[in-house]
């Protein structure tokens, strides 16, 4: 039992940290084509990419690579926030929609906003939204559109 013990730790490849970090850095910067997290994962992986090359350089201990690591990420989070173009608030000015499913009162249902598909409440409590009918977007409840039947508009 013991040589089997011995001849697994010689199998063993030490690894160098810098690797451990590149390793991190590509995983965390890969994350970010499956779980978009607004360039968050993308700016760990990067910060996470320049310890590596740091450490191949320089003999950091462990809990110094770990507090540049957080400081980098924390930087480039800020020059992200200053320097990147911010992303423009969508324009509620076009009123027209068109639902996708049915919405009943008090319920929730899809509309099709912007060639975009959207959680829609109707806002008139007594109307019953049917599928492909023309509707007024009339406000939103954070990412839910608050809307009515453009007939009811019509009437007014």
């Amino acid at each position: 039992m013991l040589e089997v013990a011995n001849s697994l730790q010689e199998l063993s490849i030490p690894m160098h940290p810098s690797f451990l970090w590149l390793i991190i850095g590509t995983s965390l910067c890969l994350v970010e084509l499956v779980l978009p997290t607004a360039l968050i994962a993308v700016f760990l992986g990067l910060a996470a990419i320049s310890i590596a090359l740091l450490v191949l350089v320089f003999p950091i201990p462990i809990p110094l690579q770990i507090l540049l690591w957080v400081i980098v990420s924390g930087g480039l989070a800020w020059l992200s926030q200053r320097f990147l173009p911010k992303r423009s608030a969508i324009d509620f000015s076009h009123t027209e929609a068109q639902s996708l499913t049915a919405i009943t009162p008090g319920q929730a249902g899809r509309v099709l906003y912007e060639g975009a598909s959207w959680r829609a409440k109707c806002g008139d409590d007594s109307s019953h939204i049917v599928p492909n009918q023309p509707l007024h977007v009339i406000g939103r409840e954070g990412t839910t559109l608050l809307v009515v039947p453009m007939y009811q508009l019509e009437e007014q």
